[in-house]
């Protein structure tokens, strides 16, 4: 094994032993790979795919400068924040190794260098399939007046009515996912802590998931109200509650991302506090 190099494994333990450090030394620009290998080190490697998932980082003269996860051989990568130059190294080794890559997505700077890189390498044609925007939370500003109503903690006895909204959410993402009581606890949404904002006669109008603190950071996700319910101020209200409670839980730093083609959504949380710090894009080959 090369020193100077990208070095790939399918051992999760392995590379939080020479990657964990890195990735916790800038929790926000690194929180997908951070949220999502404390996922597979609590689940295992296989739990969203019947491959192993595979786990990468660059290391130049005994340091780590860069790390990428995929959940398996067959699905895309997530990259951290890469130069250009890094970015081809990577696309190259991949190459060498016979490795296929469908999508990529990382900060737009860094999945923009990989795309053109591994056009180069392939002749593959890149596209956008979305553009995000990463905010993190500064002083949090609760909406005024809260809408009618209350924030509720979501409980066992909720999760039909919890998997409804997140059946919603993701139909709205286009996310590919069965959501029933079979499959639940497979998902990437069992792992999250949720609140409703309830109507006065106690109807869950809205809701928020926050997912576990990792390196000080809670990543909130999703944020839903159902289309005839929109524009009443529920989500701004739940959001603004489980930001309140990641804070009160020890959170040093919230985030979130939004679509960047959504300004609604991008105006309603800068109303609450959140602030611009990353943009991101995914790319499909």
């Amino acid at each position: 094994m090369r020193p100077d190099d990208w070095h790939l494994t399918e051992d999760i333990d392995d590379f939080h032993a020479r990657a964990g450090d890195f990735l916790r030394s800038r929790p926000v620009p690194h929180i997908m790979p951070l949220t999502w290998t404390a996922r597979l080190r609590a689940r295992g490697a296989a739990a969203y795919s019947a491959e192993a998932a595979v786990f990468a980082w660059l290391e130049r003269a005994g340091e780590v400068h860069g790390a990428f996860y995929r959940l398996s051989p067959s699905r895309g990568l997530s990259l951290t924040p890469l130069t250009a130059e890094q970015a081809d190294a990577l696309a190259a080794r991949l190459v060498a190794l016979g490795h296929s890559v469908p999508s990529v997505s990382a900060d737009a700077a860094t999945a923009a260098a990989f795309a053109e890189a591994w056009q180069r390498h392939t002749g593959a044609t890149p596209s956008v399939r979305i553009r995000l925007c990463l905010h993190r939370l500064g002083t949090l500003v609760p909406p005024e007046p809260f809408p009618a109503g209350r924030g509720r903690s979501v409980g066992e006895q909720d999760l039909e009515q919890l998997m409804g909204l997140c059946r919603g959410f993701a139909a709205d993402v286009g996310e590919a996912v069965t959501i029933d009581a079979d499959s639940w606890a497979g998902t990437r949404f069992a792992d999250k802590r949720y609140t409703f904002w309830e109507a006065p006669d106690g109807t869950p109008v809205s809701m928020a998931g926050a997912n576990p603190m990792v390196a000080g950071l809670v990543q909130v996700d999703p944020v839903y109200t159902p289309a005839p319910l929109r524009g009443r101020g529920y989500a701004g209200a739940v959001t603004a509650e489980v930001s309140r409670a990641a804070l009160a839980g020890g959170a040093e730093d919230v985030v979130l991302f939004t679509d960047a083609a959504n300004p609604t959504s991008n105006a309603l949380y800068r109303r609450l506090g959140y602030v611009p710090v990353v943009d991101w894009t995914a790319y499909d080959f």
